[in-house]
């Protein structure tokens, strides 16, 4: 049985920074290409960044582009984002998938509140 769990979130100051973590299990997703999404209270789940399987490659949301950075290690099957220079605007639920994502693959998700 897939699992993701992700970790990280919190409460932290506009200008801050947080490292989420996403713990992988039940498949081997070393071979696929994971990616990170965010849900804002009341709009739809967005893209915000995917890595390629080996980790050579990454591709961002151009609202995070430069602030944001994914990165994997495949031996422990976790997947993280580190997340600088946060904005309000940053603020949701985040949640890792496989990219593109599988419906049945969503975790709960770690909730990430950015402060004025």
């Amino acid at each position: 049985q897939v699992q993701l769990v992700e970790s990280g979130g919190g409460l932290v100051q506009a200008g801050g920074s947080l490292r989420l973590s996403c713990a992988a299990s039940g498949r081997t997703f070393r071979v696929f290409q994971m990616g990170w999404f965010r849900q804002a209270s009341g709009k739809e789940r967005e893209f915000v960044a995917a890595i390629s399987w080996r980790g050579g490659s990454a591709y961002y949301a151009d609202s995070v582009k430069g602030r944001f950075t994914i990165s994997r290690d495949n031996v422990k099957n976790i997947v993280y984002l580190l997340m600088n220079n946060l904005k309000p605007e940053d603020t949701g639920v985040y949640y890792c998938n496989e990219q593109p994502p599988v419906s049945g693959y969503w975790g709960q998700g770690t909730q990430v509140t950015v402060s004025s």
